[in-house]
């Protein structure tokens, strides 16, 4: 995928992002003379002052960003520049803005554009670099309207090697929520970010708040105007670091660049013998040095990396729905058999005659909860032949009890199961798929076993899992049994005379 910067970089007289090259010529900016600035910039960094930042200055992006800012400073000059005021609207005043007709304007009469698209294009451009922002938008564009837009502070400016971190996205975000007021309410997509990375911080985030704490106290003693105007200048910064869903990052550069600005150059140390210019050359793998190279990146690939904060959450939430069950956490009526010598606990749960509401409100948690128990099972069959796939239920306990016989009638029961719910001619024939069929009529014919319909089975399982265990929970029937058996225990825990009424 190209980036900006580099379709700014061309220079097809008959593109019109090559003609923003040209007009940043006519500002004084020739490809001659940034070119002799990068030289001087590698003689310089041989020398012992040379920097990082002097070699970053040679990528792409940063020639580009030079062109711009030098555009940028011509429509900031008062004379001559794009005009900036500030407006009066109801009761408020807007600093420093302009108008999207006005800056199309100047950059058809100083760049020697006839063609307003191309202005447009020119201004979108710009925009999207960060070096122009709507006031009252997230999305860095320009139209030739009445709209207002603002020049960003070059303290914002992409070409200071800003590369933010989700930290300091954290902080302004965490910030914006501090301040009571409707511009500076978050969007969607930023109140997403924002619980995203409060989840990715957690340990911090004391930490981060108070940082935000101290910035909005900070931003609160400034002038009311400047305040506006700082205030979306950050805005617009993080609207080019941070950009909203569908808009493209321009501060992103191609890999292909990357990787090719990373590669050794021609003529340096390494490559460089006697004068000549020598590649450096890749070491030679063998086949079982790339075995064991391979097998390490699966092994990487296979790595689960667990968040802790994420499975104690969810050990929290299953204590909680589960609390209730325990007879050590919660005391059960009758009373704790593990505590005193009256097991009427265990024989309620055990005999269907009175069944608790507790138990079968747990049948709604998941479907082991409903098959384990005895009861909900045979009321979970009841409603399957309403559903008229009773057979699936069936055929579940039916290989249940398979894996719980002797070897010796394992063979001889396999077959009744497979006589009587996946033969041709079958009385309780079940839906499985071709897959699943063609691997237990194998498992049949050539030995079978206790796991011979495990293929078979996890596909009638997940079918009951996931739509008639689901239409179940949903059902009148489950509600009404639920409701019925509320009723009953609230029957129950009322006095004698009042339930002899």
């Amino acid at each position: 995928m190209l980036c900006v910067p580099t379709i700014l970089m061309m220079t097809a007289s008959n593109n019109r992002d090559g003609r923003v090259g040209d007009h940043a010529d006519k500002l004084g900016v020739s490809y001659t003379d940034m070119d002799s600035a990068i030289g001087t910039e590698q003689t310089t960094g041989s020398q012992s002052n040379a920097t990082v930042s002097g070699a970053a200055d040679q990528t792409p992006h940063h020639v580009v960003y030079r062109k711009m800012e030098r555009i940028i400073e011509t429509m900031q000059d008062e004379v001559n520049g794009v005009p900036v005021r500030t407006v009066k609207s109801f009761l408020t005043k807007i600093p420093s803005v302009f108008t999207g007709s006005d800056l199309i304007c100047w950059i058809q009469r100083h760049l020697d554009v006839e063609d307003q698209i191309e202005a447009l294009h020119v201004a979108h451009l710009l925009s999207a670099h960060g070096y122009i922002f709507p006031i009252d938008d997230h999305i860095l564009t320009v139209k030739s309207d009445s709209g207002y837009y603002r020049f960003q502070t070059p303290y914002f400016w992409p070409s200071n090697y800003w590369d933010p971190e989700n930290s300091d996205y954290a902080v302004y975000l965490c910030k914006r929520t501090m301040q009571n007021k409707t511009r500076l309410e978050l969007a969607d997509y930023e109140a997403e970010n924002l619980a995203r990375l409060q989840k990715m911080f957690s340990r911090k985030w004391e930490f981060i708040f108070m940082q935000a704490e101290a910035q909005s106290k900070v931003d609160k003693k400034r002038d009311k105007l400047e305040r506006k105007v700082l205030d979306s200048q950050e805005r617009a910064f993080w609207d080019v670091h941070r950009p909203s869903p569908g808009c493209v990052n321009t501060t992103e550069m191609d890999i292909k660049k990357v990787c090719r600005m990373n590669r050794p150059r021609h003529g340096s140390e390494h490559g460089r013998t006697k004068g000549s210019i020598i590649p450096k050359k890749e070491p030679i793998l063998t086949a079982a040095e790339l075995t064991k190279q391979i097998k390490g990146l699966k092994h990487k690939l296979d790595r689960h990396s667990i968040n802790i904060s994420k499975v104690a959450e969810m050990h929290l939430s299953y204590c909680e729905l589960y609390c209730e069950y325990d007879a050590f956490i919660t005391s059960p009526e009758p009373s704790n058999p593990w505590l005193s010598d009256n097991s009427d606990y265990w024989d309620t749960e055990r005999v269907g005659k009175d069944i608790p509401a507790r138990r079968v409100r747990r049948w709604g948690f998941a479907v082991e909860e409903l098959l384990k128990d005895t009861v909900g099972r045979e009321h979970f069959a009841k409603f399957l032949e309403k559903e008229f796939s009773a057979e699936n239920l069936r055929f579940w306990e039916a290989v249940q009890e398979l894996k719980r016989l002797q070897s010796s009638e394992v063979p001889k029961k396999a077959q009744e199961i497979w006589a009587e719910f996946l033969a041709p001619d079958s009385t309780s024939l079940v839906n499985v798929d071709s897959h699943s069929y063609d691997q237990t009529r194998k498992n049949i014919q050539d030995n079978p076993d206790r796991w011979s319909f495990d293929t078979a089975l996890a596909h009638v399982y997940h079918l009951m899992k996931s739509d008639s265990y689901s239409r179940y929970i949903r059902s009148d029937m489950y509600k009404d049994f639920l409701n019925g058996a509320k009723k009953k225990v609230l029957f129950l825990s009322l006095p004698a005379k009042f339930r002899k009424q």
